[in-house]
This record gives C-alpha cells, sequence and structure tokens, in this order.
C-alpha cells in the first residue's frame, strides 16, 4: 500500500474518507480540525505551510484571494478567518481535500470560503493575492502550466507567495518564473527558514516601482 499522502495531488484518492481530528494554530486561534488518509499531511501542519504562514503580511480584507493547492485548507482557513470580507477560493484536483476544507469552513462559521477544482473558478476571476504551499511533486511541466494559468491572474499590484524547499528547487523555479511571467511580475525570495524559501511574486503597478528582497 502507498504512503497516505502519495496520491495527494489524484483526483479520488482510493479508499473511504475516513475522519480524524488534529490540533492545529491557525490565524492565532487554536483548532481542532478534521482531515484524512489520501490528502497532503493528513497528521500535521506541514513545515512548508508553517513557514509561509509564518512569514507572509496581513491578507488584504477584500477582493477575491486565492489557496492553490488547498489540501485540507490550513491556508484557506487563515485567509478566511483573517479577511471575513474577502472571498476565498480554496483550489483542488483532490475532491476529498475539498470535502475537508468544506467540513473545516463550516466547522469553523466560516462562509467566505469556496473549496473548487480549478474549472469551477469564475474564468473572469481576478485575485487580490494567492497564497500557496503548490504540488511541487507533480512534476515539472504540470507545476509551471499550472502557475503560468493562475498567477498572471493577480490585480495589479498584487502578490502571490509560494513556499518551496530549496533542496526541491526552489532556486530554479523563482529564475524560472522571473523568466516566463510577463514583465510586469517582480519574483523575490522573501524569506528563508527550516530549508523552505517563501517566493514573493509582486504584479507592479509599473516596472520602475521599487522592491524590497531578501539576501542570505
Amino acid at each position: 500500500m502507498p504512503p497516505a499522502d502519495e496520491h495527494y495531488f489524484s483526483a479520488s484518492p482510493s479508499g473511504e474518507l475516513v475522519p480524524r481530528t488534529i490540533s492545529v494554530r491557525l490565524a492565532g486561534r487554536d483548532l481542532e480540525l478534521t482531515t484524512s488518509s489520501g490528502v497532503f499531511s493528513p497528521d500535521r501542519l506541514d513545515s512548508g505551510t508553517s513557514v509561509l504562514l509564518s512569514n507572509v503580511p496581513a491578507p488584504p480584507p477584500g477582493g477575491n484571494l486565492l489557496d492553490l493547492g488547498c489540501g485540507w485548507g490550513p491556508i484557506s482557513l487563515s485567509l478566511a478567518m483573517e479577511s471575513p470580507h474577502a472571498t476565498v477560493w480554496a483550489v483542488d484536483v483532490n475532491e476529498r481535500s475539498l470535502e475537508l476544507v468544506r467540513r473545516n469552513a463550516a466547522a469553523l462559521g466560516l462562509t467566505n470560503i469556496h473549496a473548487v477544482r480549478p474549472e469551477d473558478v469564475p474564468a473572469d476571476a481576478r485575485f487580490t493575492t494567492i497564497w500557496s504551499n503548490p504540488p511541487i511533486r507533480v512534476g515539472k511541466n504540470e507545476l509551471h502550466a499550472m502557475l503560468l494559468h493562475w498567477l498572471p491572474r493577480l490585480e495589479p499590484g498584487s502578490d502571490a507567495w509560494l513556499v518551496v524547499q530549496r533542496n526541491l528547487g526552489s532556486d530554479s523555479l523563482q529564475r524560472w518564473l522571473q523568466a516566463e511571467l510577463p514583465r510586469d511580475f517582480a519574483v523575490l525570495r522573501a524569506a528563508t527558514n527550516k530549508g523552505y524559501r517563501v517566493l514573493r511574486c509582486r504584479r507592479r503597478t509599473m516596472l520602475t516601482e521599487p522592491i524590497d528582497t531578501i539576501e542570505d
């Protein structure tokens, strides 16, 4: 039998959804949330997501906020709690992940999360931020196609924040994004912690906009 989260990027994981409860701290709150096998990191808040959540600014108070590759929902739930007047799109191809996000949102009384497959996000939706622990293990071609589909949907003057393990190619991904995204994007390293990079993809309002970066 494969490890519990080996096929977390499959649309329909094998086996039944057997709920389990884990304790996590999100957006300054201690929470009991539901996970299951067949999704990414079902037993705990994974290190990459923890690094991301510790190194991003407060999300915009309104607009459409995107969690790309939402899993059981730690990023989406954090966005929804911190920006209750925004609309949070929790996007994943894994139907079990989406069901868990819905359950966790309902348990927390959050009504501003839409947990949907990628094709169910309105084509005209634009985002005031994107937070993502992207599924690196889906393969380079699929990962690149996913990022080039979603990142250009940022509003001007907005940021995407991505967390990637350094030994899984964070620095080469940063260079690739800078080369492939439209010219109004700047891709910078915002933080390094626990073997992870947090990349900031800024859609500038003008090409001369100064942007801070982090150096080793």
